[in-house]
């Protein structure tokens, strides 16, 4: 049971659109706040000192833009946060209860200037504002995250996406590599944007995937060029070392001269070598595919 909650959560999903888009997110979560609480008032929220309701959650509002405006650039501003390839089901939850958090806490402070001062400053006003904060920005954050409930439900449809006018549009599904062994009956298959690199490891060829945004090796028994001319359709998947097969769309940094280059690549920490016979044609590649 736990391996299954585990791997639902580490589902790859497109991004909440909130999440994604500091600005129009922070007007679409605060108007929505405004509305809900003035329309049906929770844990009967009332006005402030001799102010109407709708007056006094103005206020809130205008205070809470500042702060999380503030936390969603700061958190686009984060590598694992922009990248969508490797973005989950668990990373957008952590970045909604962070979100929360920060406006439980602005709304808390907020009260010592709008409200009387000296009948806030205890725990249970505190924990008030926490829950009024998730109640109400918890709605607008779980529909969004709810609209890629296909990429949530069916993980064995992976679907290659891009964002395009805060929608979510296919652009194409993969068709699965199938890598066959020098074993009868063994073979290996993956998507090929799962795959990060493949090395040669004497009579075996070890595969470090991308799986659920969690890095996993997968080996089989062959030689790294028959793996070479099985991989050799997709453009995007090249040999650039006596030892090495890299997803060009994976590399993030290279570094190195004509002599030889050493990448870096997504999700891992490994430096994938570049022979020298081999830097001339990754330097054309990797201006198409990176």
């Amino acid at each position: 049971m736990v391996a299954k909650i585990k791997s639902w959560l580490n589902r790859t999903i497109p991004r909440n659109y909130i999440l994604r888009k500091p600005l129009p997110g922070t007007l679409i979560l605060l108007a929505f706040q405004f509305l809900f609480i003035v329309l049906y008032r929770p844990l009967n929220v009332h006005g402030a000192r001799s102010h109407s309701i709708e007056f006094t959650i103005a206020l809130y509002m205008l205070i809470l833009f500042v702060p999380v405006y503030g936390c969603l650039y700061i958190l686009n501003r984060f590598r694992d946060f922009t990248r969508e390839a490797g973005w989950t089901l668990v990373r957008e939850l952590l970045s909604i209860l962070v979100l929360l958090l920060v406006a439980g806490v602005t709304i808390y402070l907020a009260g010592f200037l709008i409200e009387n001062p000296t009948d806030r400053w205890n725990l249970p006003t505190f924990w008030s504002s926490l829950k009024t904060s998730s109640m109400t920005g918890f709605i607008p954050l779980f529909f969004f995250t709810l609209s890629n409930y296909r990429y949530i439900l069916f993980p064995g449809e992976l679907h290659l996406y891009r964002q395009e006018e805060g929608r979510t549009v296919p652009v194409k599904q993969e068709e699965a590599l199938r890598i066959s062994s020098q074993l009868k009956k063994e073979e290996l298959s993956f998507f090929p944007s799962q795959l990060l690199y493949a090395e040669s490891d004497g009579n075996y060829v070890v595969f470090h995937l991308l799986i659920n945004g969690k890095v996993s090796k997968k080996t089989i028994r062959n030689s790294i060029n028959e793996i070479e001319q099985q991989l050799s359709h997709v453009p995007f998947i090249m040999r650039v070392h006596r030892a090495f097969i890299v997803n060009l769309r994976k590399v993030i940094s290279k570094k190195g001269n004509t002599l030889g280059y050493r990448l870096k690549l997504d999700e891992t920490d490994a430096e994938i070598p570049v022979s020298r016979n081999n830097t001339k044609k990754f330097d054309q590649q990797i201006k198409q595919f990176s």
